[in-house]
């Protein structure tokens, strides 16, 4: 008598994951690599992207920093902006800032996209975090959460040629003016809170706490996960009512 038993191969069909558990895979696997996925509903048009730890630009940061990398986000925001599923962008932001140029690029990108876009700050949004957040249309900050506005620095360096500081003046009169005209703050009020003395130790700068942030005009409106997402739907289905009212008029103009 045979005593041994039918053990089914691994090719059987039992043992192939699914389309739906192949699909999570890949989110896992988005999460993982990127950061960022799509919520986690088949029928959502949200795409959620997370802006955390430092933001790395041209040089290769260290790699036991938690970093978000400036070529991972540009590509989706492309392919954000060119997808006809996704209709609206959450972006979150929990960073201490970073490399000057890649976070302002990551920020012109966010608001020129023709998507409606909501940010929400948790935690931190400082240095070149601060244009990041501002340059959704529309913002959220946790009441926990701060944002630290200070000068252009090079750390460890010292700036010793009047070429560089020019360069690094005119860097920084470009965070003034893409925040100042993409929030509610002034130029001068913006600038006053970025040189301002005595708050942090032996430098100049200034740290707000989300109320504030809110109170002064940086950010929008203090909230949280739930209030985001509600305020981005809204945001779609105006953007939907506007598209389609747009659509009507070329069609009688046509006609």
């Amino acid at each position: 008598m045979n005593n041994k038993q039918y053990r089914p191969s691994n090719d059987t069909p039992e043992s192939q994951p699914s389309e739906q558990q192949q699909e999570q895979n890949v989110n896992l696997q988005e999460i993982k690599e990127l950061g960022s996925t799509n919520l986690p509903k088949e029928e959502s048009n949200i795409h959620c992207m997370s802006i955390i730890g430092q933001i790395e630009g041209h040089i290769l940061l260290p790699p036991h920093n938690k970093t978000t990398k400036y070529e991972h986000v540009i590509p989706q925001l492309v392919a954000i902006e060119e997808s006809k599923l996704i209709e609206g962008l959450l972006l979150i932001l929990n960073t201490v800032g970073g490399d000057v140029e890649a976070g302002l690029a990551i920020s012109e990108m966010v608001a020129s996209l023709s998507k409606p876009t909501v940010s929400l700050v948790l935690g931190g949004g400082h240095s070149i975090g601060v244009p990041m957040a501002v340059s959704a249309d529309y913002s959220f900050i946790a009441s926990s959460a701060t944002m630290t506005i200070h000068p252009i620095r090079l750390n460890g360096m010292v700036i010793g040629v009047p070429q560089t500081y020019e360069y690094f003046d005119k860097m920084q009169e470009r965070v003034v003016n893409f925040v100042s005209s993409h929030s509610k703050i002034k130029k001068d009020k913006f600038r006053e809170l970025m040189l301002k003395t005595g708050e942090l130790a032996n430098d100049v700068g200034t740290v707000l706490f989300g109320e504030e942030a809110a109170r002064i005009g940086l950010i929008d409106e203090v909230g949280g996960l739930s209030d985001a997402i509600k305020k981005l739907n809204n945001l779609i289905e105006l953007n939907k009512k506007k598209n389609d009212d747009g659509l009507k008029k070329e069609e009688g103009l046509l006609q």
